[in-house]
């Protein structure tokens, strides 16, 4: 097979290929990574009969640790929206911050709703909501597009059970309950510095005037439940996981007790100990049957899946041709930290192609088996990478044109709202992970 620079020149090739279809041919993201996937098995003269064998031995494995999740977290998005849930914290959030700590209410809903349901799908529920606090407060739709959209993002690319950061955890064999406790905190510093203070350089522009179908209030949703059971509901499978990690690490192993937390806080028991808590919580408030709720997140999860396993394979077959090797033994030749590197070239496959998840779960699979023996924090690493597909949103991305589409805003303003407070999301993000590896080298982290 191909070593040293041909093999680098090999991997440009295969991502441009990748970038060429996606980008130029509109070709699905699943065809065109196994597309990719084939032909870099040529390009890099792999063995003819391994390049089968081993597209779908990585497809395989990438949904054997995060399929099942996958599926749960969509029918948990199901539940909770059908159930109300999700508008329940965000009105109960505007309601309790007042109308001059709206955005930062906005932000933290958007963060917290996209953790269970899909960026895109928050930002629909959450639109009818945003005009009617624009109009209340009289500010400018950027100031909510801007919270909103950066909210739900960071939730999207960094916080488990999302495909993508899920993806990524998997793939650099990080420990879950290490992986989403520090993702909550870069995640919450990123958009407090992307949403919400950024997002106040909107705050002297024209002010909100709804207009013809926008102009009308907010249905009485009576039937709504309550904030406390929305935020437990929400949150019951996360602190599952946090707790189950924590009683792991500091019981011993042979304890009844943490072998139990450790059975219930396993990212597949928790979420689904999480959907039937919901479904038992929240009976009263859903209107269809459990079974409606499973079959439509089966149909939703089809595609997801398909992507996903496609990433997997493009980066197994990355990872067999050593590219990945090569990758990390050239930068630490140039002293370029392994965590400096995740973020560079999961923003560089963002900001060229468009899909966050794409680039998440690309950069994991070729840096996750490369990165075991470079003595890295798998869970700082792998948040770099997810810190790196937070921002640089352009025309490409699909999240892009759902944020103009909805928000009513022109391509600059959504370039000036989303686009430059999503990157400094990101950099904000970056910026707390290089902290917290400072201190993991000085002190040490617990589940890092």
């Amino acid at each position: 097979m191909l070593t040293g620079t041909p093999l680098m020149i090999a991997f440009v090739a295969s991502i441009l290929l990748l970038l060429l279809l996606i980008i130029k041919f509109k070709i699905n993201p699943f065809i065109a990574m196994l597309i990719t996937s084939i032909v870099t098995g040529f390009v890099v003269q792999m063995p003819i009969g391994d390049i089968s064998d081993t597209i779908a031995t990585g497809f395989g494995s990438t949904l054997k640790g995060i399929g099942i999740v996958i599926g749960l977290g969509i029918i948990s998005d199901n539940i909770l929206s059908e159930a109300g849930a999700t508008e329940s914290i965000a009105r109960n959030l505007v309601k309790y911050t007042g109308p001059k700590r709206a955005p930062l209410a906005i932000t933290t809903a958007g963060f917290l709703i996209s953790i269970p349901v899909f960026m895109d799908a928050a930002f629909v529920i959450m639109m009818p909501i945003l005009k009617y606090v624009a109009k209340e407060t009289k500010k400018s739709m950027m100031v909510f597009i801007c919270a909103l959209g950066v909210g739900t993002i960071v939730g999207h690319a960094m916080v488990i059970p999302t495909p993508g950061p899920l993806a990524v955890a998997d793939s650099m064999g990080a420990n879950m309950g290490g992986f989403l406790l520090y993702s909550l905190i870069a995640g919450f510093v990123a958009i407090m510095a992307g949403g919400w203070l950024y997002g106040k350089r909107f705050d002297k522009d024209a002010p909100y005037v709804p207009e013809g179908e926008d102009a009308v209030e907010l249905a009485d949703r009576s039937d709504l439940p309550s904030f406390g059971l929305s935020m437990l509901t929400l949150l019951f499978p996360i602190v599952l996981i946090l707790l189950g990690n924590l009683i792991t690490a500091l019981m011993p192993a042979d304890s009844t007790f943490a072998m139990i937390m450790g059975f219930l806080g396993d990212k597949n028991i928790a979420l689904l100990a999480g959907c039937i808590f919901a479904v038992v919580m929240l009976r009263r408030h859903i209107h269809r049957s459990f079974d409606d709720l499973v079959q439509e997140a089966a149909s939703s999860a089809g595609l997801i899946l398909l992507i996903t396993g496609a990433g997997g394979a493009f980066g197994a077959v990355i990872s067999k041709s050593g590219i990945g090797d090569y990758l990390v033994q050239t930068m630490t030749a140039m002293n370029i930290p392994p965590i400096v590197l995740a973020f560079a070239l999961s923003a560089l496959l963002r900001v060229s192609q468009g899909s966050t998840t794409v680039a998440l779960v690309t950069t994991a699979s070729i840096l996750g088996p490369a990165l075991a023996g470079t003595g890295a924090s798998p869970v700082l690493v792998g948040l770099a990478i997810c810190a790196g597909g937070i921002g640089f949103s352009l025309p490409n991305d699909s999240g892009f044109w759902i944020l103009s589409r909805f928000g009513g805003l022109s391509v600059s303003d959504t370039l000036k709202s989303w686009t430059i407070g999503g990157t400094i999301a990101s950099f904000a993000a970056f910026g707390v992970i290089l902290i917290l590896d400072l201190i993991n080298s000085a002190v040490g982290l617990p589940l890092c």
